[in-house]
């Protein structure tokens, strides 16, 4: 049975490899180590429910090397400070060589041996002379400049979503699924960049979650545009509710009214009722200019190189 594990850059979870005689609580700072070297993580109980099925799914196990000390967790304050000096000093050359380039994260492994410099950018960087640079600022020490895309930035530097929880791609979410502005229009919600765009700039991941739900539920639904037979005579349906299987059907007077998909029948003829611009009771501003190939760019958006 998995007791604990550690938590690393990009919400990636290891079960602990304990030497013999090795004993951790929860919330122990420990070494592990990683591809990039040794680097530090908090140790974290892990329930029995969830290491059951952790279990199952054959869980990623890291070694540990040592547990830190109260004096060692009191130097990791340190090593955070010149963290930060590090990134400052990074900035003043990425300005300097005029590199189109966003920094977005520096880190030294425990041993400093080796700093990571984290970065974003939209075109491919010559930073042959920022390397040769960073190498004289930073002797005995390897250093890696690592590209990343927009959605692994927002998952490194983390916080909360319009919906109020901490970001998926900082707590749960261990793979970037691609997205399509169709997830959202067969969703009928609003097209504008503040609903369904995240702080990343590309669209919601979790436009992905329930729309195999809106695709079972719109199943036996009038396509909008179709002309139907009401209690109130023949319309046109201008909108449609797939979760309450509500239709919305622009009737002959021009009214719209609210019926459900059982009280209408759907019938082969034509009716001269206007309904180009479809009907919704979402609110949103029409006047906003959407750059839906922006929203959409899924290049580079996730490299899987944190």
């Amino acid at each position: 049975m998995i007791k604990y594990a550690v938590r690393l850059v990009k919400n990636k979870f290891y079960a602990l490899n304990l030497k013999n005689g090795m004993n951790v609580n929860h919330g122990d700072h420990v070494v592990v180590m990683t591809d990039k070297g040794e680097e530090v993580a908090q140790v974290f109980k892990v329930c029995s429910k969830v290491s059951a099925i952790w279990e199952k799914n054959k869980p990623e196990f890291i070694n540990v090397i040592k547990i830190l000390n109260k004096d060692e967790v009191l130097k990791l304050e340190q090593l955070k400070e010149e963290q930060n000096i590090a990134y400052n000093k990074c900035l003043e050359l990425i300005s300097k060589h005029n590199l189109g380039m966003n920094l977005v994260k520096v880190k030294y492994t425990y041993d400093k041996r080796k700093i990571t410099f984290y970065y974003t950018a939209k075109e491919r960087i010559d930073f042959r002379e920022l390397l040769k640079d960073l190498t004289q600022t930073f002797k005995k020490t390897r250093i890696d400049l690592r590209h990343i895309g927009v959605r692994d930035e927002t998952s490194i530097m983390e916080g909360v979503g319009i919906c109020g929880k901490e970001f998926c791609c900082c707590s749960f979410l261990r793979k970037f699924d691609n997205t399509n502005i169709k997830l959202a229009k067969d969703q009928n919600l609003p097209i504008t960049p503040g609903k369904v765009s995240g702080t990343c700039g590309r669209l919601l991941c979790c436009l992905n979650y329930e729309y195999s739900n809106y695709i079972e539920a719109a199943k036996g639904m009038p396509p909008i545009g179709s002309v139907v037979m009401t209690s109130d005579g023949l319309g046109k349906v201008c909108q449609l509710n797939f979760l309450n299987s509500k239709i919305y059907v622009k009737l002959e007077d021009g009214k719209i009214k609210e019926y459900s998909k059982d009280n209408i029948e759907m019938v082969d003829t034509d009716v001269n009722i206007d309904i180009e611009t479809p009907y919704t009771y979402t609110s949103h501003n029409d006047d906003i200019e959407i750059d839906i190939k922006q929203l959409e760019d899924d290049r580079n958006s996730s490299t899987g190189n944190v």
